[in-house]
């Protein structure tokens, strides 16, 4: 149950819309339930949306990759509603459904070297141990600037996921959990 009223737009002042826009515009007019809570801090959740915006739709780094990793960070944080909406975005993206399931299964013998990177990175980043070996892998594959953009995405999907077990972002009505309990 959130812990906080779910925000409209119908329920921001005249000058808070813009806030509401700046996060709905990038996204197709969609408003996730995470962003619906931190409204009711409208100027933060605008800047987090800024952040997420890049990550999701300016980044340089491939979209697997980046499914890669915010897939891994919701199952690594138990973080359903964010698992269960980027399972079909990664699909989409050209994430392999075997992928998903290493993922899922906290495994990745048998993927290849560049999937499988990403994963233990990911895990790695929200142990707070990463080494220097999986650190070259990812700079090697992405280059320097796409390696500090995975750190981020990484640490912007944590945040989102701690955001959402603190204030009780639940699944939409209708919407089949993917992230086994």
């Amino acid at each position: 149950m959130a812990r906080v009223p779910y925000i409209t737009r119908d329920d921001l002042s005249t000058d808070e819309k813009r806030h509401h826009g700046s996060i709905v515009d990038p996204r197709g007019g969609r408003l996730a339930a995470v962003f619906s809570l931190l409204l009711n801090s409208p100027e933060m959740a605008a800047l987090v949306g800024e952040v997420g915006a890049y990550a999701r739709f300016r980044s340089h780094i491939p979209d697997d990759a980046r499914e890669i990793a915010i897939i891994t960070t919701a199952r690594e944080l138990g973080c359903q509603y964010e698992f269960t909406h980027h399972v079909p975005i990664g699909l989409k993206a050209g994430v392999r459904d075997v992928v998903i399931e290493a993922i899922t299964a906290g495994n990745t013998r048998g993927l290849i070297p560049q999937e499988s990177v990403y994963i233990d990175y990911t895990k790695q980043i929200i142990e707070r141990r990463v080494n220097d070996a999986t650190y070259t892998a990812v700079e090697h594959l992405l280059g320097r600037k796409g390696a500090v953009e995975i750190t981020a995405v990484v640490g912007y999907y944590t945040m989102l996921g701690l955001s959402m077990m603190a204030l009780g972002v639940e699944l939409e009505d209708g919407v089949e959990p993917l992230l086994p309990n």
